[in-house]
């Protein structure tokens, strides 16, 4: 039997986590030898072996969730690694980059040989929507987190895009991609390997050109919107106006991302807490959040939405460029080969980044700039590459053995996690008020015991990841793995 590695032929991953399935089997040397898709049989009567897992996708999937943990559990008592109030990028970041890229890596082993593409086309849909109304879900305003004892949401109050919709808009497009732009001939050489995938590279050089177009050539005019009447920085509620009046503008107030959103959606249903806030315009102790300055500008209560629809077309190139990487994996078997490759390209992309920011085009996160997608996806390749090296070239596996396992369970522990359901759980249990809780006296003690806030919550949050790294272990063990 040829050999093989793990690589996951199951519907792997339209988010940054996904997790699933069948119990993988231990390998022996020789089969690990070079990772195929599909191993072969010598009888057509053969009973096909277990499907196996790309472990290093596994453990790249699991450090991304580890991430964004990490960044939203810490990232105000760190404010360093926490996102970017606008321009420039840090650790948290990486996080959304990191999973689209690996959604594209997936989706070029779950679509290497496509049987029957309407089959395909409504299994794609079908996972789409999935993912897209359990994200409106867990982040449409019907859950309030941690601190907050209830749930519920006005409907005309929703907030219509978050992290999994904007992963299931890259995936569709991605996948749709894999199963109808891909033309089926052999890859022998590397000019068959351009000839099979140029019309993908086409058609996302249309999706990057139409995005500049619109984000510098739209006419932003003056806008307004009503502050609410709760707000807790002294501003009288009613109706405010930003005077915008420009094309081309990146800044906070006056892009076309927002005017997009808007105009679609609503103010009432974008993210009501943008990340601007922690600007200096908006916050005295920027770049965390804080009072607002004197005289600082009505905007900074605005409502702006990072997964918006503009920015999330420019985010679906970076499942784009993950399906390229996962083409190289499917074609070229040398491990050498693969790992030559995927360094050349990340680095080329990663150039790419820093030329277009040479030139003008920031890095902003919340608007997926060219340049914030070019050097993000560039990391993302070159994370992959480390990892897959160390994982399954030199097999080093049981150091990233916990990080394998919450990549095996990515969705489960994003929904308990990430998205807080777990926390709020617990802290429904207290003692005498809501402030009595297991979870803030667990945290209130490692603050107490280093004599320290952000280094406690550092601690617990660290200890928070290996909970739910061994809570995945746990499942694994039990062969229960949750997807869509």
């Amino acid at each position: 039997m040829p050999s093989m590695i793990a690589v996951t032929t199951t519907e792997l991953d339209e988010r940054q986590r996904e997790p699933l399935l069948h119990n993988p089997r231990s390998l022996s040397n020789e089969e690990e030898e070079e990772i195929t898709n599909t191993p072969s049989t010598s009888s057509s009567n053969a009973s096909p072996p277990p499907t196996q897992r790309l472990l290093s996708l596994d453990v790249f999937r699991g450090l991304t969730v580890a991430l964004m943990i990490l960044v939203d559990d810490a990232g105000g008592a760190f404010p360093c690694i926490n996102h970017s109030p606008w321009f420039g990028v840090t650790l948290a970041d990486f996080v959304m980059p990191f999973f689209l890229f690996v959604v594209g890596v997936s989706i070029s082993l779950v679509f290497k040989k496509v049987s029957s593409k309407p089959m395909a086309t409504k299994k794609v849909i079908l996972r789409t929507i999935k993912l897209f109304l359990l994200g409106l879900l867990l982040q449409g305003g019907y859950f309030h987190g941690r601190h907050d004892l209830t749930y519920g949401v006005d409907v005309s109050k929703i907030r219509w895009m978050g992290v999994l919709q904007r992963i299931s808009i890259g995936y569709l497009f991605a996948a749709m991609s894999e199963i109808w732009l891909v033309d089926s001939i052999m890859v022998d050489s590397p000019m068959a390997f351009v000839k099979k995938c140029y019309i993908q590279w086409m058609v996302a050089f249309l999706f990057c050109t139409f995005y500049m177009c619109l984000l510098y050539g739209l006419y932003v005019p003056d806008w307004e919107f009503e502050v609410p009447s709760t707000n807790l920085f002294g501003y009288e509620f009613g109706t405010k106006i930003v005077n915008c009046g420009v094309k081309g503008s990146l800044e906070p107030p006056c892009n076309a991302v927002g005017l997009i959103d808007r105009f679609f959606f609503g103010e009432h249903h974008l993210y009501q807490h943008p990340v601007y806030r922690r600007t200096k315009h908006c916050s005295v102790n920027s770049p965390d959040y804080g009072p607002l300055p004197p005289n600082s500008p009505g905007w900074c209560l605005a409502p702006f939405d990072p997964e918006g629809i503009l920015s999330s077309l420019m985010a679906a190139i970076t499942c784009f460029l993950g399906l390229q990487f996962g083409h190289i994996l499917v074609h070229f078997k040398g491990h050498m080969q693969r790992l030559c490759l995927w360094s050349v390209c990340s680095f080329i992309i990663l150039i790419t980044g820093y030329v277009f920011e040479l030139l003008g085009v920031p890095l902003c996160k919340p608007l997926y700039t060219l340049s914030y997608m070019c050097i993000t996806a560039g990391a993302s390749g070159l994370a992959l590459t480390i990892i897959f090296y160390i994982v399954d070239v030199k097999h080093f596996r049981k150091p990233t053995m916990i990080l394998q396992w919450m990549g095996m369970n990515a969705l489960i522990i994003y929904a308990l996690a990430a998205c807080d359901l777990f926390p709020a759980a617990i802290q429904g249990f207290y003692w005498g008020s809501p402030e009595n809780n297991l979870v803030d006296d667990t945290e209130s003690l490692f603050q107490v015991m280093l004599h320290s806030k952000k280094w406690g919550t550092l601690v617990f949050v660290i200890m928070e990841i290996l909970f739910w790294g061994l809570v995945a272990g746990f499942l694994h063990l039990k062969g229960i793995y949750v997807r869509l």
